[in-house]
């Protein structure tokens, strides 16, 4: 038996970023598109009628953009994850999608290739912050890019920073991996201390791009 389709809505002001997202989709067997929308809005108002694995998203839009969705989203329960599209490579972006709950960003010249695959990886239960804006966050980070290696944090750490990037609570995290609450605050200290950064998201955004997870 065939597996279900990914049912997929699709939110752009642009109708025709709209129809060619849906033609190129519409070409895989593994995807179907069930909804359409031209803002936010628009967008949640009509997702309880339908059931959806995966929202992809522009972030600027009229009315509510892409921020905002993940925003109004976060508060539902069973809410389909968000994957917001941007033409503009910008790191701030990056770290915007990540704290307002994206499951995936990625900029509108990525190749079919690398959609399908963070449609599939996204609709999985996994993060996917990549392709993202790799080159202006690496100028930002350069200062420390060429002293953090895999070999320099443990197999806990990472698999906490993995955890993080999952969307994880402090709480959840320690329930997965079986510590405290006070644990794993210790341990994300000790995270942030060797990627120089002073919070969870940009602690997750280095990962990414340094390829540590």
């Amino acid at each position: 038996m065939e597996p279900a389709p990914i049912r997929i809505a699709l939110a752009d002001d642009q109708a025709l970023v709209r129809g060619g997202l849906k033609a190129l989709l519409g070409g895989f067997a593994q995807f179907e598109i069930v909804l359409e929308a031209s803002d936010g809005e628009e967008l949640l108002d009509k997702l309880p009628a339908v059931t959806i694995d995966v929202v992809l998203c522009d972030v600027r839009m009229p009315r509510l953009d892409g921020f905002g969705v993940c925003a109004r989203l976060r508060r539902l329960a069973d809410a389909p994850p968000v994957i917001l599209l941007t033409t503009f490579d910008d790191a701030d972006l990056a770290l915007r999608a990540i704290e307002a709950g994206a499951k995936g960003f990625l900029l509108k010249d990525a190749s079919p290739l690398e959609l399908v695959e963070t449609i599939e990886e996204v609709a999985a239960g996994r993060s996917i912050v990549a392709p993202v804006a790799t080159d202006a966050i690496r100028e930002r980070y350069a200062y420390r890019d060429r002293e953090l290696s895999g070999e320099t944090f443990n197999k806990r750490e990472l698999d906490i920073l993995r955890l993080l990037a999952g969307g994880y609570t402090n709480r959840e995290i320690g329930q997965a991996i079986h510590v405290t609450e006070g644990t794993v605050k210790n341990y994300l200290m000790d995270i942030f201390d060797k990627l120089g950064t002073r919070d969870r998201t940009r602690a997750v955004l280095k990962a990414i791009t340094l390829k540590l997870i």
